[in-house]
């Protein structure tokens, strides 16, 4: 069984026992989240939501939050003496998906 769930603004395919990547949560680690914006269920029988699936949640534990790595934004305009370097890391949290309820 797997399911579509929506969170930051993206969608995410998860199944029982995956670990999935997303924008930080404000939820301290160890502790439990549900998503209840689920878009998608998937298995012997395909339900849709219109545009979410009544009845149904997904069960998350908080592993850990952290940061990815750098990645370097470098704008420049040629032969104007325009250079501008910034730097960005993501935050994100860890999570490993227990149980699709319904």
């Amino acid at each position: 069984m797997y399911a579509v769930i929506e969170t930051g603004g993206k969608q995410v395919r998860v199944s029982e026992g995956k670990v999935i990547y997303v924008e930080k949560l404000d939820v301290n680690e160890g502790e439990n989240f549900t998503f209840d914006k689920v878009l998608m269920v998937g298995g012997e029988s395909l339900q849709i939501g219109n545009p979410y699936v009544d009845g149904v949640t997904v069960d998350a534990v908080v592993e850990k939050h952290g940061k990815q790595k750098k990645i370097v934004i470098f704008k420049y305009k040629p032969k104007k003496k325009y250079r501008r370097k910034q730097g960005h890391r993501q935050s994100y949290t860890k999570l490993t998906v227990t149980k699709i309820n319904g």
